[in-house]
C-alpha cells in the first residue's frame, strides 16, 4: 500500500511542478482579481500547506498555521515546492500507516489538488495550456 501512496504522491508532485514550470517568470505576479493570491503566492501556499498538513496530520506533531511571506520569483516557488514534496515523501516512507496517517495523507492531496486547480485557471487566463494530467 505504501508503494501505491508514494506513486500517487509522485504523480501529484510531477503535475504540480509541471503547472509551476508552465507559467513564465513574468506572470508569477499575475492574479485574476485583487482579492486572491498571485500565482507565486498560490504555489507558496501549496508548499506551506504540504508541510503544515504533514506535521499536523501525518507526523501528528501539532504545528501552528504561520506561513512565512512568499519569496518572489519562479525559481523560489519551484524550489519551495520541491522541498515540500521531498519532505512529505520522506515522512510517508518512514511513518507507520494508520487510519489517521492515511486520512492526513489524503487531506494533504486534496488541499494540493484544490489549489493546483486554481493555478491551472491562472495559466489559462494567460493563454497557457496546462500540462497534461498523468495518473
Amino acid at each position: 500500500m505504501k508503494t501505491q501512496l508514494l506513486t500517487t504522491l509522485g504523480n501529484a508532485k510531477n503535475y504540480t511542478l509541471g503547472v509551476a514550470e508552465a507559467m513564465p517568470e513574468q506572470h508569477y505576479d499575475f492574479k485574476p482579481t485583487a482579492a486572491v493570491w498571485n500565482f507565486g503566492e498560490l504555489l507558496h501556499h501549496i508548499g506551506y500547506g504540504i508541510g503544515w498538513w504533514k506535521e499536523n496530520y501525518i507526523r501528528q506533531q501539532p504545528a501552528d498555521w504561520n506561513p512565512p511571506a512568499a519569496k518572489a520569483g519562479k525559481a523560489a516557488a519551484v524550489s519551495y515546492l520541491k522541498k515540500a514534496f521531498a519532505s512529505l515523501e520522506k515522512s510517508m516512507e518512514k511513518v507507520p500507516l494508520s487510519d489517521e496517517v492515511l486520512s492526513g495523507f489524503y487531506a494533504t492531496l486534496d488541499h494540493i489538488t484544490h489549489h493546483r486547480g486554481q493555478a491551472t485557471i491562472y495559466l489559462r487566463m494567460n493563454g497557457i495550456i496546462p500540462p497534461e494530467y498523468v495518473y
